[in-house]
């Protein structure tokens, strides 16, 4: 049972994306935007947790997000039959993101990161399979 208790941010993430995707996929462009609120949210959380003075930090996620910008705005751009995809390219690079910032316990808290690898990874599945 404690297990389950530890895993709150999963089972919240998954209730999220459940509650998102049932009755379709919402408009692309909600779903690139969102893909940039996310990064934005890592540079955020960084600057409120003194992360992104350490050397080569904010470096990276400013690259981070606008790599992940880069990608919304192309998944925008294209016909909408093949933005899907390049959408949920981008949200399984940010839930590799997301990992890689949960096994470091850096930038972001574990929960935040835990939290949104799922939403991420679930988020591309839908991406993938409902357009």
């Amino acid at each position: 049972m404690s297990t389950l208790k530890h895993r709150w941010p999963t089972w919240f993430a998954l209730a999220l994306v459940v509650a998102t995707f049932a009755d379709g996929l919402p408009a692309l462009e909600f779903l690139a935007w969102l893909l940039v609120g996310m990064s934005v949210c890592y540079l955020i959380f960084g600057a409120l947790r003194g992360e992104l003075r350490r050397p080569g930090v904010l470096m990276l996620q400013t690259a981070g997000l606008l790599g992940f910008g880069v990608l919304a705005m192309v998944a925008l751009a294209v016909d909408h039959s093949l933005g899907w995809y390049v959408l949920a390219a981008g949200w399984l690079g940010h839930a590799a993101w997301d990992f890689a910032h949960h096994r470091a316990k850096m930038v972001v808290p574990r929960a935040w990161a835990e939290w949104c690898f799922v939403v991420d990874l679930l988020g591309a599945a839908a991406m993938i399979f409902m357009s």
